[in-house]
């Protein structure tokens, strides 16, 4: 997690309004705020706070800074606290700042790659009236950071300041907008050349090459381009300090003349930080925002033009009525009257013309506004311009997807046969679709679907990335949505294969016993009706219907009023079912050697997943824990257990058992977890989870920590006798 404040230099700019305005405002988009909030004010109303807080800072009249502290907290890829602890983690940062009890509007925005979370807070305290600025402000944000990422768990960040602000805003810059900032270029360029430069000529000649030039500026150095851009010389490098510069050659001697512009290089805006050729879209880029000032420029001309071109008309308007009033007008009241209504209606045509002129102006820059070569390709690619959205996930901060996910490493298609709604286009390409109340993310190469997500979402991304990535789906994240993940695949009907072979078998295993219960209901209905199931007491049931349903309902009491295929008391099987139990498997079997041994998943025959006879509940029942219900609660053990250990907790990694873990172990003990017992057995420093029965869980009850016992390869454990007196 990072905090930072964001100062605003220019005091006339500082409006806590506009600033809370702008975090609350969705932009049109569904997937912008999450949540706002309004903390310390009588009305939960942003309206009415926004007024609150300006009367509060109104009232103190001796502050000249900026009254408003802007913060802004930024969370890692994948990182997505609930509410609840966002809002505490907001309540901490504030009081550990000093502003627990000032006035503040916070909101939580998600349309980016990373959720972050603006503040914005009056600085002048609601009822001393004072203004409080924290001092080393970044210092203390920093150390708040690390104690709430030890206590949420959050992935930590490094908060050590070894940068200057110049130099982090130029690495911001380089950031958001995509483009080399002057501060680089210079480092790139003509760095070393000036660190082996002897004299102030030859430092001079260097900068002259480059198209720069010296100067000074308050107490020390900036070197600025031909067009006026300046970045301090410190900031460079140490070495070109003013002390360190005049230590070196001397007293400061500036350029004795000008060379004109024969420079063989200068600095020029170019993207950065992609991995792909942007000549082209570059220069595209280039004209487009040259032709886009121009355009700005002449409809801002022909708005003035017809501006001016309103008021003269009313003023000759104005002009030819006081002329009518002097020649008809009889007495000197009823002129002074009528030239009094002539210039209020005239005051009211410049006022409307103006009016008009204004909301044209504000129209014309919202429309033909300069862009950032970033913004400008999520713009192209939000219209479908496919080179901008190649370009966008190109980039260096381009990571992909983290969380719950969805993917393959199949192929990558281009259409989407699920109705989408596109909401927005993040910085590295990724495209934000909305279903109902879910979000989607397309990075490319993954789908990620949003928290409280519903069935519908869940459903939509699954036959879009069936679109994009072929029947082979990939599934990543927690233990809880990949549970919902196959319900929903099983629920839909969809055509899919999972690549994990732990869910593929949980979505058989759930396919195979909604089959069974569709089965099972058609028969019942048939009973009902007595029309009879199985063929050969078909035509005796149709005979006599009241006598079967009559026997039916009393062996219903009995619990055998839903079997499927069951004849007549008194009825020959059929040949194919004679001498043998009726409809049970013939596939191979699995011998158990002894009562406390336990089947794993991966020592099950093919043939039993791949060729099984349909199942029939008359004489044969699923086994209980099947499939990915077999490691939920070992999975879900190991992950509370790696949870705390990331916290800083004194907890040894813990894994699944596996089958390359044979031979002895030291048993460490037992866990329940949902009512389903687990072996923690040790090897080396590596605890390994594995599930047991209940008879292998009170064998192991007898056990001490530390005895040593033996795990076969099919996961059954065997207890060594140890003597004790």
């Amino acid at each position: 997690m990072i905090a930072k404040h964001v100062p605003m230099k220019s005091i006339k700019k500082s409006d806590f309004g506009a600033l809370a305005n702008y975090i609350s405002d969705d932009q049109d988009k569904n997937e912008r705020v999450e949540y706002a909030s309004v903390t310390n004010c009588l009305s939960d109303d942003l309206s009415a706070a926004i007024i609150e807080v300006t009367a509060v800072q109104g009232m103190n009249t001796r502050a000249e800074s900026d009254k408003t502290y802007h913060l802004i907290l930024s969370f890692r890829d994948g990182e997505h606290p609930c509410n609840e602890i966002l809002r505490e983690i907001e309540n901490s940062i504030c009081e550990g700042i000093g502003y627990g009890e000032h006035q503040r509007v916070s909101a939580v925005h998600c349309d980016t790659d990373n959720i972050h979370m603006h503040i914005a807070i009056n600085k002048i305290h609601p009822t001393r009236l004072t203004i409080h600025n924290p001092y080393n402000d970044h210092k203390v944000l920093g150390k708040l950071c690390e104690t709430i990422e030890l206590k949420y768990g959050l992935e930590r960040d490094n908060h050590l300041s070894n940068k200057v602000p110049s130099e982090n805003r130029a690495a911001d810059m380089e950031r958001h907008a995509g483009v080399e900032s002057l501060l680089s270029w210079v480092r790139r360029e003509c760095l070393d050349q000036l660190n082996a430069t002897d004299s102030w000529d030859q430092f001079h000649k260097v900068l002259q090459e480059h198209g720069l030039e010296l100067r000074e500026r308050g107490n020390g150095f900036v070197i600025a381009d031909h067009d006026g851009l300046m970045v301090k010389a410190s900031t460079i490098a140490r070495d070109l300090s003013k002390g360190k510069l005049e230590d070196r050659f001397g007293k400061f001697e500036p350029l004795s003349k000008e060379t004109g512009n024969g420079w063989a290089k200068n600095y020029e805006a170019k993207p950065v930080g992609f991995g792909v050729d942007t000549t082209l879209l570059f220069a595209k880029y280039k004209n487009e925002q040259v032709s886009q000032g121009a355009l700005r420029a002449q409809q801002w001309k022909s708005a003035r033009e017809e501006k001016a071109r309103k008021i003269n008309a009313a003023k000759r308007a104005a002009k030819l009525k006081r002329a009518v009033i002097k020649l008809s007008a009889k007495s000197r009241i009823e002129k002074k009257i009528l030239y009094a209504l002539v210039s209020k209606s005239l005051l009211a045509d410049i006022q409307l013309a103006n009016e008009r002129y204004r909301a044209e102006r504000q129209a014309i820059l919202e429309n033909h506004r300069p862009q950032q070569w970033a913004d400008w390709l999520r713009r192209k690619a939000s219209a479908g311009d496919v080179d901008a959205l190649t370009v966008l996930r190109a980039r260096e901060a381009a990571h992909g997807l983290k969380g719950n996910t969805i993917g393959a490493a199949g192929r990558n298609g281009a259409t989407h046969r699920v109705h989408a709604t596109q909401d927005s286009v993040t910085k590295k390409g990724t495209i934000i679709y909305r279903f109902g109340e879910s979000a989607i993310r397309d990075d490319g190469d993954k789908l990620k679907v949003s928290r409280g997500a519903t069935d519908y979402g869940l459903e939509a991304a699954l036959r879009m990335a069936i679109d994009k990535y072929g029947s082979a789906i990939t599934v990543n994240g927690s233990i809880e949505f990949k549970a919902r993940i196959v319900k929903t695949a099983v629920v839909a009907g969809l055509p899919l294969i999972f690549a994990d072979p732990i869910l593929e078998r949980q979505r058989l295993f759930l396919l195979n016993k909604t089959t069974e219960n569709k089965h099972g209901q058609t028969a019942e209905r048939g009973r009902e009706t007595g029309g009879g199931v199985s063929g050969v007491g078909s035509r005796a049931n149709n005979a006599n219907g009241e006598r079967f349903n009559e026997a039916g309902r009393r062996a219903g009491f009995f619990g055998f009023i839903n079997k499927p295929n069951v004849s007549r008391v008194g009825r020959r099987p059929p040949p194919e079912s004679r001498n043998r139990l009726r409809d049970l498997s013939s596939l191979a079997m699995v011998r158990l050697a002894s009562g406390i041994e336990m089947l794993l998943s991966g020592n099950v025959p093919g043939g039993v997943e791949q060729q099984r006879a349909d199942t029939n509940n008359t004489l044969r029942r699923p086994v209980s824990g099947s499939g990915l219900s077999l490691y939920l609660e070992a999975d879900k053990y190991i992950v509370e257990r790696e949870e705390k250990r990331r916290m800083g907790i004194d907890v040894p990694v813990h894994r699944r058992y596996g089958e390359d873990d044979v031979g002895t172990l030291s048993f460490t003990g037992l866990r329940r977890i949902d009512g389903r017992p687990l072996a923690l057995l040790k090897r080396d420093d590596v605890v390994l989870v594995l599930p047991v029965d209940e008879k292998t869980a009170a064998h192991l009850k007898r056990l001490t920590i530390g005895d040593a016992v033996s795990v076969s390869k099919l996961g059954s454990i065997k207890i060594k006798k140890v003597r004790r007196r």
